[in-house]
């Protein structure tokens, strides 16, 4: 596929079906001077606190988990020395259910896109370490391009992200130029804030431009809404980085939203969203700080603040493989709200050409004009 990419003809996916089990993770650590004459309990439980307790780390430790410069240790109070090769071999698992399978909405010989389907991943992170876009990304890419030593090394990575339960379009790259013009791209939107707000969609004073489709509770009086409420962390359980939350003391941030449809009846809004910056889940932060969350929204209430917020809770029991249980608290990953990146207009990092991508809208973002549009004719 090449040109523009809402001309294409062809619908295509690729997929692979999860194994039942990832491939566990292996992490390495060299002890620095600073560290030596710690004990390996003492190392692990303070560098890595967020990924288990203390008994989850004794539990590893005394089930051969833990190498030290390539020889099993189990006694937690072995003493460190400064050089000293650590690995740790976290077991695998078998992680939450997820789709597999990618649209494909352009791609040419720098640009894959693709449409992510809700309650996928990007990249590893937390139980989701093998079932992310990324991994699906690197199995296409294997089965494509193999050479008689295996895999090439480079394969498409995405450039941005989407929350877990979000949808929609995902832009990845396939060379490292694209990567990193497109990074610069989204760099450039979020380092300018502007008043400037265009009903038709795309603003061609940037080089990239996103729309989304949201479904809100609550029936927006307003047709058009400017939001540049700035975005901050506070300490949340569950959340190793923080939690991203509306704060005065936060980076800027920019959304633009407008009424495509009300539903009183219903009591919610059907909006479309263009946001200026990118930060973490800012239209589901910016939409409740107004009063406006999102429907199913499992975390982000009005105010643009969390649903349940005890940073004083913390759990210390913990799982087999000895990390900590899932907080009871919502955390950012869950799905159940109604959010799509429908359209993104850029300027090709490559070839400079203008391209228009358009993901495919679910029925329930869709207006009523749309849905009675895209039903067979009845005779």
């Amino acid at each position: 596929m090449s040109g523009k990419a809402d001309l294409a003809a062809v619908t295509t996916y690729f997929g692979l079906l999860w194994p039942q089990l990832n491939e566990g993770l292996t992490y390495h650590d060299i002890v620095r001077p600073t560290d030596a004459g710690l004990t390996l309990i003492e190392f692990y439980f303070r560098k890595y606190k967020n990924s288990a307790p203390l008994q989850g780390w004794l539990q590893r430790i005394q089930n051969k988990q833990i190498t030290i410069d390539g020889k099993v240790v189990v006694l937690p109070d072995t003493e460190l020395r400064a050089g000293a090769e650590l690995v740790y071999h976290r077991l695998p698992w078998r992680e939450p259910d997820a789709p597999y399978l990618l649209e494909v909405l352009f791609e040419d010989d720098y640009l894959i896109v693709v449409n992510k389907p809700s309650g996928l991943q990007v990249l590893p992170g937390g139980l989701y370490q093998q079932r992310t876009v990324l991994t699906q990304l690197q199995w296409h890419a294997c089965k494509l391009t193999t050479t008689s030593s295996g895999c090439q090394k480079t394969h498409p990575v995405p450039v941005h992200r989407l929350g877990r339960g979000t949808s929609g379009i995902l832009l990845c790259a396939k060379t490292k130029l694209c990567k990193s013009r497109l990074a610069a791209y989204f760099a450039e939107g979020t380092s300018v804030v502007e008043d400037k707000y265009t009903n038709s969609g795309c603003n061609t004073m940037r080089k990239i431009c996103k729309i989304y489709r949201a479904l809100v509770s609550g029936v927006m009086d307003m047709d058009e809404v400017v939001i540049k409420q700035p975005i901050g962390t506070i300490k949340y359980p569950g959340v190793a980085k923080g939690l991203y939350v509306a704060s005065p003391s936060g980076k800027p941030a920019l959304s633009s939203v407008r009424v495509l449809e009300r539903d009183s009846e219903n009591n919610c809004t059907l909006v479309q969203v263009e946001i200026q910056s990118g930060r973490p889940h800012q239209i589901r932060i910016h939409l409740s700080f107004i009063g406006f969350p999102l429907i199913g929204d499992p975390l982000y209430v009005s105010g643009g603040q969390p649903k349940c917020f005890h940073p004083e809770l913390m759990d210390e029991s913990f799982e087999e493989d000895g990390g900590y249980q899932r907080p009871e608290n919502p955390v950012p990953g869950d799905c159940g709200y109604n959010l799509h990146a429908h359209q993104i207009c850029l300027i090709h990092p490559i070839t400079n050409e203008l391209i228009k991508i358009t993901a495919p809208l679910p029925a329930i973002l869709q207006t009523r004009e749309e849905r009675e549009a895209s039903q067979p004719n009845s005779s």
